[in-house]
């Protein structure tokens, strides 16, 4: 894929060339951060586990342990080397009003998605997210929309343009949410108790930082990810007989 938006390294936070947005936010530009990123937004984020749910099935997920390992793979080879790369281009072009650029993006996060289950939660999730955000006082212009309809990470960029959010600290709320909703599965399906999931929240947050670093190192010729057991996770999950989460 051929853009013109910075190919290579994506700056480092507060470095020129990021984009616009890297003012620290004022309070209300944090306040907006965390209803973003909230668990109580209706889009659903909550109703999927990501082949989670077949892999505790299977036995390959059964305790903290275990969990953490599973989570802590998607955070280095997935989000790392896929979302994070390209949510912080997404900000990039869309700030640039590269839309031909932002487009492209869009289209190789789905291709990525190995799997129906997880290309359909990533195009609900952007379905529920156009009908959102006009009501939170963002208005989507047609090509805006199209792009959101397609993937979810699209929301997050033109939120963080609208809201003028820091790409950095968007991305890091980003990864928590999902890290939540993840934990929060596990915690639920394992099961395991409240605290236990606490502490895993308190452990594997501790890797974010690395994560948005490798993110911001990535070379966008390489993104893409490497998590084989979820793949094949989620594809089992699809025809799992007995199910919680949406497939």
């Amino acid at each position: 894929m051929s853009t013109n938006i910075n190919p290579g390294r994506v700056p480092a936070h507060g470095q020129q060339g990021l984009e616009p947005q890297t003012k620290a936010p004022g309070e209300l530009g944090r306040l907006r951060l965390y209803q973003l990123v909230s668990p109580s937004l209706p889009v659903g984020g909550f109703t999927y586990s990501q082949g989670l749910e077949w892999a505790i099935e299977r036995g390959w997920v059964k305790d903290p342990v275990t969990l953490g390992h599973w989570l802590q793979n998607q955070l280095k080879d997935s989000l790392a080397t896929l979302e994070l790369p390209l949510l912080m281009r997404l900000c990039q072009a869309l700030a640039q009003e590269h839309i031909s650029a932002a487009s492209d993006y869009c289209r190789l996060l789905l291709a990525s998605r190995e799997t129906a289950e997880l290309r359909q939660e990533e195009r609900q999730r952007g379905q529920a997210f156009a009908k959102l955000l006009p009501q939170l006082g963002i208005p989507l212009a047609p090509e805006e929309r199209e792009l959101v309809l397609q993937t979810q990470l699209a929301a997050f960029a033109l939120a963080a343009k609208h809201w003028q959010l820091p790409t950095y600290e968007l991305c890091e709320a980003y990864c928590w949410s999902w890290l939540e909703n993840a934990v929060t599965a596990g915690v639920k399906l394992i099961p395991l108790g409240q605290s236990a999931g606490q502490q895993l929240l308190l452990q594997l947050s501790a890797e974010i930082p690395e994560a948005l670093q490798k993110a911001q190192d990535w070379p966008e010729a390489d993104i893409g990810s490497y998590t084989p057991a979820l793949a094949i996770a989620s594809a089992r999950h699809e025809t799992q007989y007995t199910r919680l989460f949406r497939s």
